[in-house]
């Protein structure tokens, strides 16, 4: 069973998957970086934000007793953070179709290349020319 097991997890497909999903982890980890580091802040500067991750439609607001502890906790919609997995979401799609893409492009290339047809053989020859002597006459 051991044996069967190293043989299954060996071959050469299921390796690949696991690399591709330990890249494309540390690549969504880039991209999520990217986004709150530099994204979000242009956008919260355009839009007046500070932070992303803050904009929030408030449905219940807090509520502070007299002594000053919160007595109620704030019920918010945040959809400055969805908005902020969404462009990491269409960042990481634009990328992950622009790289299937062009590998798909690169195996057009590679399957259109013409393979030279093999000359013919002193049968073809010469029945192509009894076939044109036929045809003479």
């Amino acid at each position: 069973m051991f044996k069967e097991f190293k043989d299954f997890a060996m071959k050469g497909n299921l390796v690949d998957i696991a690399v591709a999903f330990v890249m494309g982890a540390a690549f969504g980890k880039v991209i999520t970086v990217f986004t709150k580091g530099i994204i979000s802040p242009i956008i919260g500067k355009i839009i007046g934000v500070p932070n992303m991750d803050e904009i929030r439609y408030v449905l219940t607001p807090a509520e502070v007793g007299a002594d000053g502890v919160e007595t109620i906790a704030e019920s918010a919609i945040m959809y400055g953070s969805f908005l902020m997995a969404t462009i990491d979401f269409i960042i990481v799609a634009l990328i992950m179709f622009l790289l299937v893409r062009g590998i798909n492009n690169m195996k057009k290339k590679e399957e259109a290349a013409p393979t030279a047809s093999p000359a013919p053989t002193n049968e073809e020859v010469l029945l192509g020319e009894i076939r044109d002597l036929l045809k003479k006459q």
